[in-house]
């Protein structure tokens, strides 16, 4: 079996629980690379810690991040796609949010903006990337890159009120929290992919996708060999073709090893 280019999600894949990345799971990425396979991180969190996690690995792809709608050369620093909600939508989203007290923020010119007194946060909500605004009229000027509501109230209010504008709304959970990403209609992990392969030459079918979450999907389905974790949800694992290991349990690298690094080995039987 040949593959070209291994695209890893960050969250509940590559990233343990903990947020660090394993010993065995570096060194499988580490030979990988040596063997001439690219790899690339595909995540919906903001540039600036998959930029901060390919630095570490010695990855020299650009980044896919914000659920795909923002593809970033962090070598060369510069924006190759970026696709944005147009800013008339977003400006509905987020005076909604803000009429109705609703927990959210904006992804804009690579910074996360959120409302003064939010009580509800993400784990990448606490570090340097964040600052806070007493309106989004004061920022948001130009098109964000995504709209995120946090919480079940945020959520519940979007799919009763929101659902019919035409944009894409990614509902993600993780364990008691749930939140949503809305996004332009056309960006998504699996375009943002299949774009950046292009632009390598490189086919579907000598792709490894790894993922965890719902938005991965569509990746994981395009890809050629598609690999779901242990730990994603009943409905992600019912629809992808081979299973690997928990993020915790070095899933990544059992399944670099399976099918780029033993890759002359039958794995017809491989789930």
């Amino acid at each position: 079996m040949r593959i070209d280019l291994i695209a890893l999600d960050l969250d509940g894949t590559l990233l343990s629980r903990d947020e660090t990345i394993s010993l065995r799971n570096r060194q499988a990425i580490r030979r990988a690379l040596e063997a001439g396979v690219r790899v690339v991180l595909v995540t919906g969190r903001g540039a600036d810690m998959p930029v901060r996690v390919s630095r570490e690995l010695g990855l020299n792809l650009p980044v896919i991040c914000c659920h795909g709608a923002l593809t970033k050369d962090f070598g060369a620093h510069r924006t190759l796609v970026h696709v944005p909600v147009p800013l008339a939508q977003a400006k509905i989203l987020v005076e909604f949010a803000e009429e109705h007290g609703l927990s959210v923020a904006i992804y804009l010119e690579e910074m996360f903006w959120r409302l003064e007194g939010t009580q509800l946060y993400m784990d990448d909500m606490l570090g340097p990337s964040w600052r806070e605004v007493k309106t989004f009229q004061d920022v948001l000027t130009t098109a964000p890159t995504f709209v995120r509501f946090l919480g079940k109230h945020a959520v519940d209010a979007v799919r009763k009120h929101l659902l019919h504008l035409p944009l894409n709304f990614r509902f993600e959970s993780w364990f008691d929290f749930i939140e949503c990403a809305v996004l332009h209609p056309e960006a998504s992990k699996k375009h943002a992919l299949a774009r950046l392969c292009a632009d390598f030459n490189i086919e579907s079918e000598y792709v490894l996708a790894i993922g965890d979450s719902p938005n991965d999907v569509p990746m994981l389905q395009w890809a050629g060999v598609g690999v779901a974790m242990a730990n994603a949800a009943d409905d992600v694992r019912a629809v992808v073709p081979y299973l690997t290991a928990s993020n915790d349990e070095d899933g990544v690298a059992l399944a670099i090893e399976r099918f780029v690094l033993d890759a002359e080995q039958d794995v017809s039987a491989w789930t």
